[in-house]
């Protein structure tokens, strides 16, 4: 009678197949991980505007119903309403060792009706928000349009997926 001895173990076509399957789930992660990360740095920017709006309520609140219309009083307003009790107001794609703060930067009404891309001479980066006052956002392009109450704000700040997000007072 012949014997036949079965050993254990896999295949080489096993092996190569279960490590080919991994690779296909490891690269659709690598690819899919910077959107994520992308993705969660713009809520995150949306939700410091947020904040800034908030803390432009407070500000309202405690200077009779004013906002901030000087580079001064925004830098005040900064200080005294955003940054309180030493916490941060960082850009979540700041630099790895270096903090990258919010620069506020004033688009005066004038110049500021249009579209955020157009705004000429500045660049178009996530740590910048942009503030215009006299004016209110226009919800379905990001546009701003003129308005004749001295109380409006509009605070834009630009995405990283594409486009601008912005909020009124």
């Amino acid at each position: 009678m012949n014997a036949q001895s079965k050993e254990k173990g896999f295949t080489i076509i096993e092996v190569v197949l279960v490590l080919a399957i991994a690779g296909l789930i490891f690269l659709m992660v690598f690819i899919a991980l910077p959107a994520l990360q992308r993705n969660q740095r713009d809520t995150q920017r949306r939700n410091d505007v947020g904040r800034v709006q908030t803390a432009l309520a407070s500000y309202s609140s405690a200077n009779r119903g004013a906002v901030p219309t000087t580079p001064a009083a925004w830098t005040s307003f900064n200080t005294q309403f955003l940054a309180v009790g030493g916490d941060s107001f960082i850009d979540p794609a700041g630099a790895v060792g270096s903090a990258t703060t919010y620069e506020f930067t004033p688009r005066p009404a004038t110049t500021a009706v249009g579209a955020f891309s157009s705004d000429a001479g500045v660049g178009l980066t996530q740590n910048r928000m942009f503030y215009t006052n006299n004016a209110i956002c226009n919800p379905a392009d990001s546009t701003l349009a003129q308005t004749a109450g001295s109380r409006k704000v509009a605070i834009r700040i630009a995405l990283e997926g594409g486009g601008t997000y912005c909020v009124n007072n």
